[in-house]
């Protein structure tokens, strides 16, 4: 698994003023990384998420067992930073019946008609089960700071500013406290990828016919608000990182680096819950033992 002063190091801790100039979006994260050189550090990323795949494939079996926890996973980040890449690699291994996926799209009208975190609530994981939100509740923080004209439809008339926001991210701190309270586990990341990579990413989806798909000529629009993005993401990540629902700023420039980074930090907070699978009585041990005999007679 990677080193835990690596994992300490993109975990924001919670009272911490996010800058996100001061975040890498590269996979040289530390002295020891750039020391070892690219490929190596590339090739031995590659080992180590074959190895928590397999961990977490396990892992989500005693989970599922277990029947006590829930994990809510959020990605958050600009277009093509990598959210969907993540979701396929990270959960390649696990059983597709314990792990749900979620990608929110702009509010249907009923959505506008609820508070902004009902549509939401709908699709919290169950018990057991694994919940990736691709894009969240956040976007109420993001999208509609960065363009405030969308709050018409979903709130009356009234003044949008620092107080606005404020009851907005304690809004969405209490409604993570709730949850885990009752037995979600929540891990938040954003994929933090630079500007000039996002460009890069998107030529390719220009240049190459199999993804041309991939291109929205909307993502191009959303980035002519690059810093505002940046800046409403800064404020929303100070104000929400929590002891009990923590952001990771995890850097995107490089795939594999940001697809492992993911993996071991699932895997690492699922081993770390007390899971494990149901202790079998001795009434049904004396059930199992009837059956096998039943079985091996016929």
């Amino acid at each position: 698994m990677i080193k835990k002063e690596l994992i300490k190091k993109l975990r924001v801790e919670p009272g911490t003023k996010v800058r996100l100039k001061d975040y890498e979006t590269g996979w040289a994260q530390t002295k020891n990384l750039k020391e070892a050189g690219k490929e190596q550090v590339k090739e031995r990323s590659k080992e180590i998420l074959t190895e928590n795949q397999a961990l977490l494939a396990e892992a989500q079996q005693v989970l599922y067992a277990d029947d006590r926890y829930s994990l809510l996973i959020v990605l958050q980040a600009m277009d093509a930073a990598g959210k969907d890449g993540t979701i396929k690699h990270v959960m390649s291994g696990v059983n597709p019946q314990g792990c749900q996926v979620f990608a929110f799209k702009k509010p249907s009208a009923e959505d506008l008609d609820h508070n902004f975190l009902w549509r939401y609530m709908r699709c919290l994981p169950e018990r057991g089960r694994i919940g990736i939100f691709n894009r969240s509740y956040y976007e109420d923080v993001l999208v509609v700071k960065v363009h405030p004209e969308l709050l018409q439809r979903q709130l009356p008339d009234g003044k949008r500013g620092k107080s606005f926001w404020a009851a907005r991210y304690d809004d969405i701190n209490s409604f993570e406290r709730h949850l885990v309270r009752n037995g979600t586990i929540i891990l938040k990341f954003f994929l933090h990828v630079a500007k000039d990579e996002q460009k890069k990413r998107f030529l390719e989806r220009l240049d190459r016919s199999e993804k041309n798909w991939k291109f929205s000529a909307a993502d191009l629009a959303e980035r002519e608000f690059w810093d505002d993005y940046q800046d409403a993401y800064e404020n929303a990540i100070t104000a929400t990182s929590t002891d009990w629902a923590p952001w990771y700023i995890i850097p995107a420039d490089d795939k594999w680096a940001t697809r492992t980074l993911v993996a071991d930090i699932v895997t690492r907070t699922l081993q770390g819950l007390d899971l494990e699978f149901p202790e079998v009585t001795d009434e049904q041990r004396q059930i199992l033992a009837e059956a096998r005999r039943k079985l091996e007679s016929e």
